[in-house]
Protein backbone atom coordinates (compact mmCIF):
# COMPACT_ATOMS: atom_id res chain seq x y z
CA UNK A 1 0.00 0.00 0.00
CA UNK A 2 1.22 3.45 -0.14
CA UNK A 3 1.07 5.27 3.03
CA UNK A 4 0.75 8.80 4.34
CA UNK A 5 2.66 9.16 8.04
CA UNK A 6 1.80 12.33 9.82
CA UNK A 7 3.88 12.97 12.40
CA UNK A 8 6.32 10.53 10.79
CA UNK A 9 9.72 12.24 12.29
CA UNK A 10 8.49 11.24 16.02
CA UNK A 11 9.37 8.54 18.01
CA UNK A 12 6.59 6.43 16.80
CA UNK A 13 6.15 7.75 13.60
CA UNK A 14 9.28 7.18 12.82
CA UNK A 15 9.09 3.13 14.24
CA UNK A 16 5.77 2.71 12.43
CA UNK A 17 7.49 4.05 8.92
CA UNK A 18 10.56 2.27 9.62
CA UNK A 19 8.49 -1.56 10.09
CA UNK A 20 5.81 0.13 6.72
CA UNK A 21 8.75 -0.13 4.33
CA UNK A 22 10.25 -2.96 5.72
CA UNK A 23 7.38 -4.89 4.53
CA UNK A 24 7.31 -3.48 1.27
CA UNK A 25 5.17 -0.39 1.66
CA UNK A 26 5.72 2.56 0.02
CA UNK A 27 5.72 5.17 2.56
CA UNK A 28 5.50 9.50 2.57
CA UNK A 29 6.24 11.19 5.89
CA UNK A 30 4.51 14.48 6.52
CA UNK A 31 5.60 16.67 9.40
CA UNK A 32 6.91 19.92 10.93
CA UNK A 33 10.07 19.07 12.29
CA UNK A 34 8.39 21.09 15.42
CA UNK A 35 8.97 17.81 18.18
CA UNK A 36 10.37 15.14 15.06
CA UNK A 37 13.67 15.20 14.28
CA UNK A 38 15.08 14.98 10.30
CA UNK A 39 17.65 11.95 11.52
CA UNK A 40 14.40 10.06 12.44
CA UNK A 41 13.11 9.94 9.08
CA UNK A 42 13.89 6.64 7.10
CA UNK A 43 15.98 7.44 4.14
CA UNK A 44 13.59 5.13 1.62
CA UNK A 45 10.70 6.96 2.60
CA UNK A 46 9.45 10.10 0.78
CA UNK A 47 9.71 13.34 2.64
CA UNK A 48 7.61 16.49 2.86
CA UNK A 49 8.00 19.00 5.25
CA UNK A 50 4.71 20.78 6.07
CA UNK A 51 2.04 21.79 9.04
CA UNK A 52 -1.42 20.12 9.65
CA UNK A 53 -2.17 23.99 10.50
CA UNK A 54 -1.25 25.07 6.76
CA UNK A 55 -4.94 23.23 4.30
CA UNK A 56 -3.08 23.86 1.84
CA UNK A 57 0.12 21.98 2.24
CA UNK A 58 -1.77 18.60 3.46
CA UNK A 59 -4.42 18.67 0.52
CA UNK A 60 -1.09 19.14 -1.62
CA UNK A 61 0.77 16.40 -0.40
CA UNK A 62 -2.28 13.95 -0.82
CA UNK A 63 -3.34 15.13 -3.97
CA UNK A 64 1.03 15.04 -5.40
CA UNK A 65 1.33 11.36 -3.11
CA UNK A 66 -2.02 9.98 -3.34
CA UNK A 67 -2.01 7.28 -0.70
CA UNK A 68 -4.44 4.47 0.26
CA UNK A 69 -4.23 5.45 3.59
CA UNK A 70 -3.36 7.49 6.64
CA UNK A 71 -1.41 7.35 10.39
CA UNK A 72 -2.10 10.55 11.87
CA UNK A 73 1.06 10.87 15.06
CA UNK A 74 1.01 14.33 14.14
CA UNK A 75 -0.57 15.75 17.64
CA UNK A 76 0.68 16.98 20.85
CA UNK A 77 0.98 14.80 23.68
CA UNK A 78 2.32 16.31 27.03
CA UNK A 79 -0.09 16.18 29.89
CA UNK A 80 1.69 19.18 32.18
CA UNK A 81 1.82 21.53 28.82
CA UNK A 82 -1.77 20.58 28.39
CA UNK A 83 -2.86 22.05 31.49
CA UNK A 84 -0.57 25.07 31.11
CA UNK A 85 -1.45 25.66 27.48
CA UNK A 86 -4.97 24.01 26.48
CA UNK A 87 -5.23 26.16 23.68
CA UNK A 88 -2.19 24.44 22.14
CA UNK A 89 -3.68 21.04 22.71
CA UNK A 90 -7.09 21.97 21.18
CA UNK A 91 -6.29 23.66 18.13
CA UNK A 92 -3.20 21.22 17.00
CA UNK A 93 -5.28 18.47 18.37
CA UNK A 94 -8.68 18.68 16.77
CA UNK A 95 -8.81 22.05 14.79
CA UNK A 96 -5.57 20.97 12.64
CA UNK A 97 -6.72 17.18 12.58
CA UNK A 98 -9.96 18.56 11.00
CA UNK A 99 -8.03 20.29 8.36
CA UNK A 100 -6.43 16.40 7.85
CA UNK A 101 -9.62 14.57 7.89
CA UNK A 102 -11.24 17.58 5.15
CA UNK A 103 -8.52 17.58 2.93
CA UNK A 104 -8.70 13.41 3.07
CA UNK A 105 -12.52 13.72 2.15
CA UNK A 106 -11.39 16.38 -0.21
CA UNK A 107 -8.78 13.99 -2.17
CA UNK A 108 -11.13 10.51 -1.63
CA UNK A 109 -8.68 9.03 0.68
CA UNK A 110 -10.86 6.93 2.79
CA UNK A 111 -8.66 5.16 5.45
CA UNK A 112 -7.23 6.61 8.79
CA UNK A 113 -5.26 5.11 11.06
CA UNK A 114 -5.08 7.31 14.47
CA UNK A 115 -2.77 7.69 17.73
CA UNK A 116 -4.67 8.39 20.69
CA UNK A 117 -4.60 7.47 24.32
CA UNK A 118 -5.45 6.20 27.11
CA UNK A 119 -5.82 9.19 28.98
CA UNK A 120 -9.22 9.45 27.30
CA UNK A 121 -10.18 6.85 30.64
CA UNK A 122 -9.21 9.81 33.31
CA UNK A 123 -8.61 7.10 36.12
CA UNK A 124 -10.24 4.54 35.72
CA UNK A 125 -12.92 2.46 38.17
CA UNK A 126 -11.04 -1.03 37.64
CA UNK A 127 -8.15 -2.34 35.70
CA UNK A 128 -7.56 -3.79 33.64
CA UNK A 129 -8.88 -1.18 31.33
CA UNK A 130 -11.09 -2.15 28.22
CA UNK A 131 -12.86 -0.73 25.92
CA UNK A 132 -16.40 -1.01 27.61
CA UNK A 133 -14.80 1.66 30.64
CA UNK A 134 -16.22 5.37 30.82
CA UNK A 135 -14.23 8.04 29.17
CA UNK A 136 -13.77 11.06 32.11
CA UNK A 137 -10.82 12.47 30.93
CA UNK A 138 -9.20 14.88 33.22
CA UNK A 139 -6.35 17.04 31.23
CA UNK A 140 -6.67 18.77 27.99
CA UNK A 141 -4.57 16.23 26.57
CA UNK A 142 -6.87 13.59 27.18
CA UNK A 143 -10.53 15.69 26.57
CA UNK A 144 -8.53 15.98 22.95
CA UNK A 145 -8.20 13.24 21.51
CA UNK A 146 -11.22 12.10 22.74
CA UNK A 147 -13.28 14.59 20.94
CA UNK A 148 -10.79 13.76 17.90
CA UNK A 149 -12.03 10.05 18.66
CA UNK A 150 -15.60 11.28 18.30
CA UNK A 151 -15.26 13.62 15.37
CA UNK A 152 -14.02 10.42 13.48
CA UNK A 153 -17.25 8.03 13.95
CA UNK A 154 -19.32 11.04 12.69
CA UNK A 155 -16.85 11.65 9.70
CA UNK A 156 -17.38 7.55 9.32
CA UNK A 157 -20.99 7.86 9.59
CA UNK A 158 -21.54 10.83 7.15
CA UNK A 159 -18.43 10.56 4.65
CA UNK A 160 -17.55 7.00 5.19
CA UNK A 161 -14.09 7.74 6.34
CA UNK A 162 -12.75 3.84 7.77
CA UNK A 163 -10.99 4.26 10.77
CA UNK A 164 -8.83 2.79 13.68
CA UNK A 165 -7.98 4.31 16.81
CA UNK A 166 -5.71 2.56 18.71
CA UNK A 167 -5.14 3.95 22.42
CA UNK A 168 -1.80 3.39 23.68
CA UNK A 169 -1.05 3.04 27.39
CA UNK A 170 2.95 3.21 27.58
CA UNK A 171 4.91 3.30 24.38
CA UNK A 172 8.85 2.20 25.53
CA UNK A 173 12.07 0.71 24.18
CA UNK A 174 13.40 1.22 20.30
CA UNK A 175 14.12 -0.48 17.04
CA UNK A 176 17.99 -0.74 16.14
CA UNK A 177 17.42 2.13 13.80
CA UNK A 178 15.33 4.14 15.84
CA UNK A 179 14.43 5.65 19.99
CA UNK A 180 12.81 8.56 21.48
CA UNK A 181 14.13 11.69 21.07
CA UNK A 182 11.91 14.28 22.91
CA UNK A 183 12.66 17.74 23.16
CA UNK A 184 10.78 17.83 26.46
CA UNK A 185 11.04 13.83 28.11
CA UNK A 186 8.44 13.56 30.69
CA UNK A 187 8.87 9.40 30.22
CA UNK A 188 10.23 7.29 32.77
CA UNK A 189 12.72 4.93 30.88
CA UNK A 190 14.48 7.47 28.81
CA UNK A 191 14.66 9.73 31.65
CA UNK A 192 15.87 7.05 34.15
CA UNK A 193 18.65 6.01 31.29
CA UNK A 194 19.68 9.46 31.11
CA UNK A 195 20.75 9.23 34.72
CA UNK A 196 22.50 6.05 33.53
CA UNK A 197 24.84 7.84 30.75
CA UNK A 198 25.39 10.68 33.21
CA UNK A 199 23.47 12.92 31.22
CA UNK A 200 21.35 14.16 34.76
CA UNK A 201 22.39 13.81 38.36
CA UNK A 202 18.77 11.46 39.28
CA UNK A 203 15.66 10.42 38.35
CA UNK A 204 12.63 12.28 40.32
CA UNK A 205 10.25 9.69 41.83
CA UNK A 206 6.29 11.19 41.83
CA UNK A 207 5.19 9.55 44.68
CA UNK A 208 5.73 6.86 47.00
CA UNK A 209 2.50 6.40 49.06
CA UNK A 210 0.31 4.97 46.69
CA UNK A 211 -1.68 1.62 47.38
CA UNK A 212 0.68 -0.32 45.11
CA UNK A 213 2.86 -2.96 46.63
CA UNK A 214 6.34 -0.61 46.45
CA UNK A 215 4.13 2.34 46.92
CA UNK A 216 4.79 3.85 43.08
CA UNK A 217 2.34 4.01 40.42
CA UNK A 218 2.23 0.82 38.25
CA UNK A 219 2.12 1.46 33.99
CA UNK A 220 1.71 -1.34 31.34
CA UNK A 221 4.61 -0.96 29.24
CA UNK A 222 4.48 -1.98 25.09
CA UNK A 223 7.48 -2.50 23.06
CA UNK A 224 7.19 0.39 20.51
CA UNK A 225 7.63 -2.66 17.58
CA UNK A 226 4.88 -4.39 19.23
CA UNK A 227 3.04 -1.09 19.03
CA UNK A 228 3.88 -0.30 15.65
CA UNK A 229 3.30 -4.00 14.05
CA UNK A 230 -0.60 -2.97 15.83
CA UNK A 231 -1.16 -0.08 13.33
CA UNK A 232 -0.02 -2.49 9.95
CA UNK A 233 -2.38 -5.00 10.86
CA UNK A 234 -5.25 -2.46 11.43
CA UNK A 235 -4.78 -1.21 8.29
CA UNK A 236 -6.90 -4.75 6.90
CA UNK A 237 -9.30 -3.93 9.23
CA UNK A 238 -12.66 -4.53 7.69
CA UNK A 239 -14.69 -1.90 9.33
CA UNK A 240 -13.78 1.41 11.82
CA UNK A 241 -13.56 0.78 15.68
CA UNK A 242 -11.49 1.44 18.72
CA UNK A 243 -8.87 -0.37 20.40
CA UNK A 244 -7.22 -0.52 23.36
CA UNK A 245 -3.03 -1.35 23.16
CA UNK A 246 -0.80 -2.57 25.88
CA UNK A 247 0.85 -5.82 27.22
CA UNK A 248 -1.95 -6.57 30.22
CA UNK A 249 0.88 -6.21 32.75
CA UNK A 250 2.63 -3.83 34.94
CA UNK A 251 5.78 -2.12 36.81
CA UNK A 252 5.76 -0.05 38.92
CA UNK A 253 8.01 3.34 38.86
CA UNK A 254 10.50 1.43 41.02
CA UNK A 255 10.27 -1.90 39.12
CA UNK A 256 11.46 0.35 35.64
CA UNK A 257 14.46 1.99 38.03
CA UNK A 258 15.73 -1.72 38.96
CA UNK A 259 15.19 -3.02 35.45
CA UNK A 260 17.41 -0.07 34.39
CA UNK A 261 20.26 -0.71 36.90
CA UNK A 262 20.60 -4.05 35.97
CA UNK A 263 20.58 -3.73 32.43
CA UNK A 264 22.82 -1.06 32.59
CA UNK A 265 25.27 -1.97 35.38
CA UNK A 266 25.29 1.74 36.58
CA UNK A 267 24.66 3.56 39.56
CA UNK A 268 21.22 5.04 39.30
CA UNK A 269 20.31 7.68 41.91
CA UNK A 270 17.00 8.72 42.53
CA UNK A 271 15.19 11.64 44.25
CA UNK A 272 11.45 10.91 45.77
CA UNK A 273 8.94 13.91 45.38
CA UNK A 274 5.04 14.13 45.96
CA UNK A 275 2.66 12.88 43.88
CA UNK A 276 1.48 15.10 41.00
CA UNK A 277 -2.51 15.97 40.32
CA UNK A 278 -4.06 13.25 38.27
CA UNK A 279 -1.77 10.26 38.47
CA UNK A 280 -3.34 7.16 39.10
CA UNK A 281 -2.52 4.53 40.81
CA UNK A 282 -2.55 1.85 37.99
CA UNK A 283 -3.14 1.90 34.15
CA UNK A 284 -3.01 -1.78 33.07
CA UNK A 285 -4.79 -2.61 29.46
CA UNK A 286 -6.76 -5.11 28.35
CA UNK A 287 -6.02 -5.53 24.83
CA UNK A 288 -8.70 -8.78 24.14
CA UNK A 289 -10.35 -7.01 21.74
CA UNK A 290 -7.42 -6.40 19.28
CA UNK A 291 -6.06 -9.79 19.84
CA UNK A 292 -9.11 -11.66 18.86
CA UNK A 293 -10.26 -9.07 15.86
CA UNK A 294 -7.19 -8.06 14.43
CA UNK A 295 -4.88 -11.23 15.53
CA UNK A 296 -2.39 -9.06 17.20
CA UNK A 297 0.06 -10.14 19.63
CA UNK A 298 3.15 -8.50 21.30
CA UNK A 299 6.43 -10.19 20.79
CA UNK A 300 8.06 -8.19 23.87
CA UNK A 301 6.23 -8.59 26.70
CA UNK A 302 9.24 -8.35 28.91
CA UNK A 303 10.22 -5.26 31.28
CA UNK A 304 13.67 -6.18 30.44
CA UNK A 305 13.68 -7.01 26.91
CA UNK A 306 12.01 -3.11 26.22
CA UNK A 307 14.58 -1.32 28.51
CA UNK A 308 17.38 -3.24 26.87
CA UNK A 309 16.50 -1.94 23.65
CA UNK A 310 15.85 1.48 24.41
CA UNK A 311 19.72 1.22 26.43
CA UNK A 312 21.23 0.19 23.38
CA UNK A 313 19.56 2.90 21.23
CA UNK A 314 20.13 5.57 23.77
CA UNK A 315 24.27 4.12 23.95
CA UNK A 316 24.19 4.53 20.14
CA UNK A 317 22.95 8.13 20.69
CA UNK A 318 23.73 9.34 24.15
CA UNK A 319 22.20 12.87 22.84
CA UNK A 320 19.60 11.43 21.08
CA UNK A 321 19.40 12.64 17.39
CA UNK A 322 21.62 16.01 18.18
CA UNK A 323 19.48 18.78 16.79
Amino acid sequence: MKILVGGGAGYIGSVCAELLLDEGHDVAIFDNLSEGHRAAIDSRATFVEGDLQDRQSIEKVLSTQRPEAVMHFAANALVGESMQNPSKYFRNNIANGLNLLDAMVSAGIGKIIFSSTCAIFGPPERVPIDETMPMRPINPYGESKLAFEKILRWYGEIHGLKFVSLRYFNAAGASVKFGEDHRVETHLIPNVLKVALGEKPAVEIFGTDYETPDGTCIRDYIHILDLARAHILALGAAKSDFYNLGTGGGSSVRAVIDACRKITGRKIDTVEKSRRPGDPPRLIASSEKIKRELGWKPQFESLDTIIDSAWKWHQKFPRGYGD
